[in-house]
């Protein structure tokens, strides 16, 4: 009995359509799962928010994951494209318009209804990964969605309509810049799926395959830009020659090759190796990045409201302004120093005021502080300082600015 692929297809896209409309009803932290929150320009993964500061490090995610694409396209072809793409899944979900086509009215305007349902879920869960689906259900139900939310609803509705409704399939074939891009990335060992030439002779001429095939391929005549990989055709190959009673010939004559069916050549080559390499490589960069990543952040800028000023025991006061982020899901108690770069017998000691303060779980706030410098002796001069913030419960998320201490001329 000849294998089938179509059961283990339907699974994985089950599986992932699963995926994506279930993700944003996961909740880590009291945050959604994945999450990119356009008021405060914040992308919620997996229980860590990263701000918009912070957004180098998404950049190197896109990087990688590019290099991945391109990998994986390089080994397997179109893998994605017949497996995995969204769009594949929800056209596969929606087959009641094709089984329509040739049917009544009736049959029609019902796989019409069943298809709009399907595009306005398939919004909705789009959009549920900027506006959590806990607050999307209750505006809704209120009639409070908005107009911006409701309309990108009504305008991604009507697009996945027309594209489920009307091009379906064709669009692998005719409009996704993927595909056009693929054709690129192709070698000689790239996985496809391919009619078994070397076996031509066992062909029945049967069509089975074309008729199988979305786009209408033939798959007999060779490789075709169109082919998406959704493997109908080797599943209907496979049932013909069982049921004609050639099963045992090796199964059917169209399946999966890493290169087209008897050519020869190294699996490990040159090309693979290299985008592979750098994949690791910007992998690895993330990693670094995603590991280094500070929950503490802060600027310093003078204190323009308050000029320097020296009092009558012989300090000089400054005041600076200090910018301060907490990244992280717990508040900060945050320490500040300051000291001078170069040790200068003109100055004494150095203090600051306040010498800590709070910063609340998410926090962004500007602190208002002051370095004090005592025995200052030589007047007009500015004095480079460094200030330090640390949070006292995590002594490894120190930063560091440099900041100038102005000593004013006696008047």
């Amino acid at each position: 009995m000849i294998r089938r692929i179509q059961p283990v297809r339907r699974l994985a896209e089950a599986l992932q359509a699963l995926l994506i409309i279930g993700l944003p009803f996961l909740r880590i932290g009291g945050e959604s799962a994945l999450r990119f929150d356009i008021p405060s320009l914040q992308l919620h993964f997996f229980g860590v928010t990263l701000w918009m500061e912070e957004f180098f490090i998404v950049l190197s995610a896109i990087i990688f994951m590019t290099f991945l694409v391109v990998l994986a396209t390089l080994l397997f072809g179109r893998i994605w494209c017949g497996w995995m793409c969204p769009q594949t899944v929800l056209v596969d979900f929606t087959r009641f318009v094709d089984k329509a086509a040739g049917k009544g009215l009736f049959s029609k305007a019902a796989a019409l209804f069943g298809t709009f349902a399907v595009s306005v879920i398939a919004a909705a869960s789009l959009i549920w990964y900027f506006v959590s689906p806990y607050e999307f259900f209750p505006r809704f139900v209120s009639g409070e969605l908005g107009s911006v939310i409701g309309g990108f609803w009504i305008v991604l509705t009507g697009i996945f309509f027309a594209d489920f409704a009307l091009l379906r399939h064709r669009f692998c074939a005719t409009v996704c810049p993927y595909a056009k891009i693929q054709s690129a990335l192709f070698d000689r060992k790239t996985l496809v799926i391919a009619f078994d030439a070397r076996r031509q002779d066992e062909c029945m001429d049967c069509g089975a395959c074309v008729k199988a095939c979305p786009v209408g391929v033939d798959i007999r005549k060779g490789l075709s830009a169109a082919c998406f990989n959704c493997a109908e055709c080797i599943d209907a190959c496979g049932r013909m020659m069982e049921k004609k009673r050639r099963s045992g010939t090796n199964g059917g004559l169209i399946g999966y090759f890493f290169g087209l069916p008897g050519e020869k050549g190294k699996f490990m080559r040159g090309n693979m190796l290299l985008v592979g390499s750098i994949t690791a490589l910007s992998f690895l960069f993330f990693i670094y990045l995603s590991l280094t990543r500070s929950v503490f952040d802060m600027t310093v800028l003078p204190g323009y409201a308050f000029p320097p000023r020296a009092t009558a025991g012989g300090k000089v006061v400054n005041a600076f302004l200090l910018s301060a982020e907490n990244r992280g899901k717990a508040d900060l108690e945050i320490q500040v120093n300051a000291r001078k770069e170069a040790e200068k017998a003109e100055t004494g000691g150095i203090h600051v005021s306040p010498p800590h303060f709070s910063l609340r779980a998410g926090e962004r706030k500007k602190v208002p502080f002051y370095v004090i410098l005592d025995g200052v002796s030589k007047k007009g001069t500015t004095v480079p300082l460094t200030i330090t913030a640390q949070p006292e419960t995590d002594p490894r998320a120190i930063i560091k600015k440099k900041a100038y201490f102005t000593v004013p001329e006696e008047k």
